[in-house]
């Protein structure tokens, strides 16, 4: 078991059934949350985007250049989590886009109770005004943040080049959970092994008509059709 969450069952013989109970009981408590969360945030005007990834994928990155492409139209909170430091959140204050830090202190995913926490500083940042977009960039990891709805209305996994293309078939709770998969840092694909059709096929085995955008928050390159996908969630 997750030694600061719980989130994943390993225990043995007669401390199953007391395991599964405390598990049960934390996901319900989470869930119950995470409803609030999703009222709370649709009474702030926005539409929410839970990003799950592994560490280094780029959600920091692709955040930033989309920051750069939206803000001018669209009101756009954040809402970062990592186990310590404020780093990721000053690269977006950088932005000039108000930016909330949740430091878990060891603990491998955000949860919906921190959120609701997050969104009550964003909405003071927002003084009486709208958001259009909260970004919640989950910690970075593939395995716990997949069990804990947040109360986003849309959940990204990201899968960088680097990576390998045989992630989704590791961890095909995480990208079972996904409305949309994007394969990051592809600017990087004639220095990594890596195989799209090998990605693409091991995602759309999971969840078939997946979409799937591979894109660089580098050069820019597939990046007009995740503004899009951004766009067309505003207009739902």
């Amino acid at each position: 078991m997750c030694d600061t969450c719980g989130c994943q069952l390993h225990e043995h013989h007669h401390h199953d059934a007391k395991v599964v109970e405390v598990n049960q009981s934390l996901l319900a408590a989470n869930q119950k949350q995470a409803n609030s969360n999703r009222h709370h945030i649709e009474e702030m005007g926005a539409v929410a985007i839970n990003m799950i990834s592994s560490p280094g994928s780029g959600k920091t990155t692709l955040l930033e250049r989309t920051i750069d492409a939206l803000k001018d139209t669209v009101k756009i909170g954040v809402i970062e989590g990592d186990i310590e430091t404020e780093r990721d959140a000053d690269r977006i204050r950088a932005k000039g886009v108000p930016a909330v830090q949740l430091t878990t202190g060891g603990a491998c995913h955000l949860d919906a109770p921190m959120v609701h926490g997050g969104l009550h500083v964003l909405e003071h940042f927002a003084k009486g005004s709208k958001y259009d977009l909260i970004f919640i960039e989950n910690v970075g990891n593939l395995v716990c943040p997949a069990t804990f709805d947040l109360g986003e209305h849309q959940r990204v996994v990201l899968l960088s080049v680097p990576e390998g293309s045989d992630k989704p078939a590791k961890y095909p709770a995480t990208f079972r959970s996904a409305d949309l998969v994007l394969i990051t840092k592809t600017d990087l694909l004639p220095y990594f092994d890596f195989s799209m059709d090998e990605a693409k096929k091991e995602t759309l085995t999971l969840k078939p008509e997946l979409p799937i955008f591979p894109l660089s928050a580098t050069t820019g390159d597939g990046f007009d059709q995740w503004i899009a996908y951004l766009r067309s969630l505003l207009h739902n």
